[in-house]
């Protein structure tokens, strides 16, 4: 690959062995015992094929796909990931542990991986996340361990490590319209103050602007408001703070994100650095 993602992935060496962090923290997570497997194959950044032929997406650490047609092979920032997860993981044992809803709707495991090989057991999704090569997500079904994983994803992102330097991955303004437009269809992770928010029939509109036709907003409908009333969340009492949302980026009068559980936003301190225009 040569450049900057062989030097993120040496550096991500540096990280993972320096520090045993790429496996600390799991014990903040809610997860199921360990099921002992064996990994035959990496699929790619994010995916693992067992020797029983059981096919394990890493619930929590969203590794990048190809954009425009590319090929992964023409991808590196999908390659990086593809590489160092094939370094700690092929042809090793593994530990999968459930925090959630065991399968996708295409049948794929949605574990916590541990490689169990030599030494302490790594966390894959942590590492993946610590080196940069991976962002963190969660699922309303399946949020165990998003404090955890979004702790991981912090420290690559503040030290601008991997995908973090790279424009189209980093976290994006609220404010960007234009930038989020483009971007329209993918992952992305939005920052920004919150200018109002508003309960109108089904839904609850988090606006940012105050032109709600274009400005970039967060969709709560009304049967999923409950599960963030749960965890804590008052959509409500956000208006004049800054957030952090993530998530998939629609196009419907402005900008949008749909959020269907409490582990797509972070409330954030005021002192929380300004996103990338």
């Amino acid at each position: 690959m040569g450049g900057f993602w062989s030097v993120a992935i040496g550096a991500g060496l540096v990280v993972l062995w320096l520090s045993p962090a790429a496996a600390q923290g799991v014990s903040d997570c809610a997860l199921s015992v360990p099921e002992t497997a064996s990994v035959a194959e990496v699929v790619d950044g994010e995916t693992v094929k067992l020797t029983d032929g059981a096919v394990v997406r890493l619930m929590g650490a969203k590794a990048p796909r190809p954009v425009g047609g590319r090929s992964p092979e023409d991808f590196p920032p999908a390659q990086a990931a593809k590489a160092r997860l094939t370094e700690l993981a092929q042809g090793k044992p593994v530990a999968l542990r459930y925090g959630g809803q065991r399968t996708d709707r295409y049948g794929r495991k949605l574990a916590q991986v541990f490689a169990t090989g030599d030494g302490p057991p790594v966390w894959l999704q942590g590492a993946l996340l610590e080196e940069g090569l991976a962002r963190a997500y969660s699922l309303a079904d399946n949020e165990a361990c998003i404090a955890v994983l979004l702790a991981k994803e912090r420290v690559a992102r503040e030290a601008a490590r991997g995908l973090w330097r790279l424009p189209d991955y980093r976290v994006r303004a609220a404010s960007d319209r234009a930038g989020l437009y483009r971007l329209r269809g993918r992952f992305v992770v939005v920052e920004g103050e919150v200018a109002d928010v508003a309960s109108i029939r089904d839904w609850t509109y988090v606006n940012f602007d105050r032109d709600w036709r274009e400005d970039f907003t967060v969709t709560v409908a009304r049967e999923n408001a409950k599960a963030f009333a749960d965890a804590g969340l008052d959509l409500a009492t956000l208006k004049g703070k800054r957030i952090r949302v993530r998530g998939w980026l629609e196009q419907l009068n402005g900008p949008m994100i749909e959020a269907d559980h409490a582990g797509q936003i972070e409330v954030l301190e005021p002192a929380a650095a300004a996103a990338a225009p």
